[in-house]
This record gives C-alpha cells, structure tokens and sequence, in this order.
C-alpha cells in the first residue's frame, strides 16, 4: 500500500505476537499469571499500608501510590494483550489506540517522577533524620504526590495530541505489543521530526531531571551512610534504600531505552523485549522487592494470617 495515499483509519492492527501462533497458549498462560500476580501483589501492598497504622508513614504512603500506579498502567495494556492471544483478529479501535497510549504514558510519566519523590524521602529519612517530620509532613507528601500525578497526565496530553495529529497512510500494522508512540512514529507518513525531537525534550523534565535528582539524592544518601559508625545502622540504612534503588535501575533503565534513545536506532526486536520489561516484568517484581525484606511488612502480614 503506497504511504502518500492517505486514509482516515478506522482500527490498528497489533502485530506483536502475530509471529508466535504455536507458544501463544504459554504466552497466554504467563502473561494472564503475571497478571493477576502483579493485581494481588500491589493490592496487598496498599492494603497492609492501609490497615497497619506503624506503617501511615511517608514511605508507604508513596509506595501505596506506586503500587496502585502499577495497577493501572498493566491494567492499561495486559488485559487487551491477553485478549489477542485468543483471537483471530489483534485489531484495535483507532480512539481506543488514542485512550490506551494516553493513558499508558500517564502512567509511565507518573512513575518516573514518583520514583524521585521516593528517592527524595529517603534523602530526608537518611541525611536529616532529626528533621524528617518536619520535612516530609503529610501536607509535602499530598503536594509531591499529586503534583507526580498531574505531570504526568500533562506530558501524556502534549505527546498523545502531536503523535495523532500526523498523517497515517493507510498501513494500519503496528509492530508492536499495544498502542505507544514510537511505533506510530514508525507507521506515520508525515513528517515526525518535532514529534521525535518532543519526546526527547520533554524527556529531560519528565525522565532524565528525575533520574538525576535520584542519582543526586543516591550520592548524599551513601555518602552519609559510610559515614555512619555503626555497622548495624549502616546495614539498616542500606537495607531500606536498596528496595527503591533496585526498582529505579530496573524502571529507568527500560524505560529510558524506549523513549529516550535516538530514533536511528529503534528496532521493533528490541524495544517489544525492554517493552515487556518495563510494562510487564517490573510491576509484579515492585512488590516482591519492597516487602522481600522489610520486617514491618512481614510483620503485619503474619498479624493478617493469625486473624484468619
């Protein structure tokens, strides 16, 4: 189909797992585990911050915002994956493909700057401790939080409206696992050149500004802790850091490779396998990560388990 004959789509295919008819049962089966693993597990996570008041603490206030964000944006994609496993047709709406990348991208954009926030709060634990709740009140953590929410909604309005204003001519294939705006840069035959250049603009205020605040937060944070005399404190201190830093290098990472790379070096190969990293992998490891080896939280689920 010639891309200069331009024509009002009506749908999107997704071809991601087009080429993987003979596993798509397993794939089905792993990513509907996944799945509901990520639900539960995040689920558990803001209802024992919920329940336990030893932990109505800025900490799990914003890790019950992480976790009920990671919620949504799996619930944004996995759902609609798990239907075209089963299906004939992998087709998509062209205002669902509108809703679902917004969305999505709220919630990518959301989390980068949650992440800081966190990283933030650590900061404060940490290098201030005699200071912290003065510092990070209740009032500071609303204000952070919902200010991490509102960018993010903002950033995904200004991509997804530039990204649907380019012309599609008539290939409707997305090589892709679900709705994301560098593969519909790759199916438009307009000019992307200031959408391309919008992505990685912004990314330095939604992604790389807050990535080097944690990075910033992270040099203070050890500094300080080397500096501590006892080697208990010192485990205590690296212990509650280790959780948020193991989830930054893992979310930043992928996600940095997705958007914010130069687009002479976009492979649909790649970027479907950091795809599942990020949107996938990582959101049922977060709470895997942060309880693993949090006593507080072993604790009050052993309290959940007695009662039952």
């Amino acid at each position: 189909m010639e891309r200069g004959n331009q024509t009002a789509l009506k749908e999107f295919i997704i071809l991601g797992f087009s080429s993987l008819q003979e596993v798509r049962f397993s794939l089905f089966s792993g990513f509907l585990f996944t799945y509901l693993f990520t639900l539960l597990g995040n689920t558990f996570v803001i209802v024992t911050a919920l329940v336990d008041h030893r932990l109505h603490t800025p900490m799990y206030f914003f890790l019950g915002n992480l976790s009920f964000l990671d919620i949504c944006y799996t619930t944004t994609t996995i759902p609609q994956m798990l239907v075209h496993l089963l299906s004939e047709r992998s087709n998509i709406s062209y205002a669902g493909c509108v809703l679902q990348l917004y969305f999505f991208f709220s919630f990518v954009g959301t989390e980068c700057l949650l992440l800081a926030v966190m990283a933030f709060d650590r900061y404060v634990a940490i290098c201030n401790p005699l200071r912290y709740t003065l510092i990070v009140n209740k009032s500071l953590c609303i204000q952070l939080s919902a200010a991490s929410w509102v960018s993010g909604f903002l950033n995904s309005a200004v991509h997804t409206a530039f990204t649907f204003q380019l012309p599609f001519c008539g290939d409707n294939r997305i090589d892709y696992f679900y709705c994301d705006i560098p593969p519909l840069l790759e199916l438009s035959c307009g000019d992307t050149s200031l959408s391309k250049l919008l992505l990685l603009s912004i990314g330095l205020f939604i992604a790389w500004t807050p990535f080097a605040c944690i990075l910033l937060s992270y040099t203070y944070i050890i500094s300080t802790i080397l500096k501590m005399p006892s080697s208990q404190g010192k485990r205590k201190a690296f212990s509650t850091c280790s959780s948020h830093l193991t989830v930054v290098l893992l979310y930043y990472g992928s996600s940095i490779f997705s958007y914010l790379r130069p687009s002479s070096g976009y492979s649909p190969g790649s970027a479907r396998l950091i795809s599942v990293l990020y949107s996938v992998l990582t959101p049922m490891l977060n709470p895997i990560i942060y309880t693993l080896r949090n006593k507080d939280v072993k604790e009050t689920l052993k309290n959940m388990m007695r009662r039952i």
